[in-house]
Formats: C-alpha cells, structure tokens, sequence
C-alpha cells in the first residue's frame, strides 16, 4: 500500500508541476522572439521641451536617421512643461519595450535632482541608459542696446547696478539657469533671473532688451549675434568653439577653469530588456559615426557622444555630482 500512495503522490505532483513548467516555456519564447524581432513598428521619441529648443532639433535629427537605421518611423512626442519633469514622468510609466524613448540632458538628469526636493523620478532608478550623443558649449549673450561688448565690461556694469540687471534662462534648473549662477558666484555679480517657457521665448525678450543676458546653445543664439540682434561675450567650453572661433572662453577671460557644457543622450524605461538596449545603442552608433552626422553637429558646435551602454551610465553619474555639487554652490534654488 505504501508503494502504492508513494506512486498515486508522484503522479499527483507530475500533473500539478508538467502544466506550470510548460506555460512557461512558451512566455519566455515568446519574450525572447520579441527582443530579436525589435522593432517591428514606430517607436516614439520624446522631448521635455516645446519645438524650436535646440534639444527639439536635435531630437528631429537623430530621430528620422535612427528610423531608417531601424528601417522603423521614429516619431517625436514633445511633452513640454516643469523644467522637463511631465516628460520625464511619462517615460518612467511607458511600457520597458523599446517603443518609448525619451532623449534627455543634463538639466534633467543632472541638475534637476539637486534643485527639486520632490522630484517624481529617480535619475539612475527609473531609467535605462542606451547611450550619449553629444556635448555642446553654450555662448554667453548680452541684448544689443546693452553698453557691453566684453566680459570685463559686463562684469563692471554689473557691480555698478546690484540686482538691477536681468538674465534670462530657458526654465528654472536648466543648465542655462545654473550655468549662469555658476558665473554670477564666480565673477562676483548681482543678476536676478527671469525664467522662461523654453528658449524661444528666453531670446525674444533678450533681443527686445527686456533681459539683458543669456547663456544659450549655438543654434539659439548664433544667427541672432550674425544680424546684430546679441552679442557674445564668451563662450563655456574650455577650448574656443569651432562655431565661433572668434569668441573667447570665459576661462581665458578671467575665470579659469569654468566649463559648462549642455549634453543630451537617449534613455529608455527602466526595465527595457538589455538585448533592446544593446540594438539602440548599436544603431545610434552607427547613427553618429555618419559623416553627415559629425557634419551636422560640428555645424551647430556640438561634439559626438557615442560610447557603449556603460560608458553612458558612468558618464550620467559623473555628471550628478558634478551638477549636484554646482546646485549647491551656487545657491541655486527653483523659482
């Protein structure tokens, strides 16, 4: 009788665990065939910020030559607002499979989480890193009915009016809003901020008067110093910008040493299987090895990221620290 029940349990327990084993077998497959057959339809590019900013353009370029790398249509998705935190927030909540990306900067996974004491997301925790894809400087621009034409006299008309002169910036917590309390701290000056809703708007005002100063990316500010409208006074890089050769760098201006750079890079939901990561990453390798690429952002005086997906991770780490630690040195606080 034992030999029996002994028999009567194993073919119990061999009924109970043959179905769930076999269930199994065919998600994992299946899971599996999705991550090799990636993409298979349109993939979404999100931006934090309104059409016209410098990262929008750069969003539209790399997004229609990652779709006919993918041989899949790349759509961007601006999803404007809160210094790029609504953006942000969504991409957090997409689906982990690889048709949700969202390209993101250095105010937003770097500065951000030192200026807002409750921000929605976690810079390392809700996202997936695929990859950098380039650094630019930003010029320092002053409103052309301004008396200044360098940073020394920039520097001296500003001591002479304490908290009486304006700078404009893109959005609080911008790379643009601390960059230019970075400058204020080290050039010992008294501006007051004006926060805007993206650049676009930042450079209306700064044209008609209504700020007096500005830091902002090449394809903001360039065309608008070739007709006069500004004037630059330097630039953030350490080495000059082959944009504008002609423009010092503040670090040969008095400040030695200063570099703020803007940066942007692709980031996928936290989750996305690695072997979706790896394909992104390799296209848009391939994606900024083009030589219309490197055409494209040496014309806007930017530099090609690139890099693995590791090199990416340890790249946006670094790059907390070093923003967290400028937030706090600056005494940079959101408006």
């Amino acid at each position: 009788m034992k030999n029996i029940r002994r028999t009567l349990v194993a073919a119990a327990l061999a009924w109970a665990v043959t179905p769930f084993a076999c269930a199994q077998t065919p998600t994992s497959s299946a899971a599996s065939a999705a991550d090799q057959s990636y993409p298979s339809r349109q993939i979404r590019m999100v931006v934090g910020f309104p059409s016209g900013q410098a990262i929008d353009a750069l969003a539209r370029y790399f997004a229609a030559k990652l779709g006919e790398d993918l041989k899949q249509p790349v759509i961007v998705d601006n999803r404007a607002g809160a210094s790029g935190i609504i953006a942000h927030e969504y991409v957090k909540g997409a689906p982990a499979d690889g048709y949700t990306l969202l390209i993101t900067s250095g105010a937003t996974l770097a500065i951000n989480p030192a200026l807002f004491k409750n921000l929605p997301y976690d810079p390392i925790k809700d996202f997936a890193p695929i990859i950098l894809t380039n650094t630019t400087p930003m010029f320092l621009a002053v409103s052309a009915e301004t008396p200044v034409n360098t940073f020394q006299e920039m520097v001296a008309y500003a001591k002479a009016r304490p908290g009486k002169l304006a700078y404009g910036s893109g959005g609080s917590g911008l790379t643009q809003h601390i960059a230019m309390e970075m400058l204020k701290k080290a050039a010992g000056i008294d501006l007051l901020h004006v926060p805007y809703k993206g650049s676009p708007a930042m450079v209306t005002d700064l044209i008609g008067g209504r700020v007096q100063f500005a830091f902002d990316t090449s394809t903001s500010i360039l065309p608008h110093a070739a007709n006069g409208r500004v004037k630059l006074l330097g630039v953030t890089s350490l080495e000059r910008s082959p944009a504008a050769p002609d423009v010092p760098t503040l670090a040969e201006q008095g400040l030695p040493g200063f570099e703020a750079l803007t940066w942007a890079g692709l980031v996928a939901p936290a989750g996305t299987p690695p072997a979706i990561i790896e394909k992104l990453n390799a296209a848009m390798n391939r994606v900024l090895q083009n030589p219309a690429t490197k055409a494209y952002l040496a014309g806007i005086g930017a530099t090609v990221g690139g890099g693995t997906v590791a090199d990416f991770d340890t790249f946006i780490r670094k790059q907390i620290v070093l923003w967290g630690t400028a937030v706090r040195d600056s005494g940079a606080q959101v408006d």
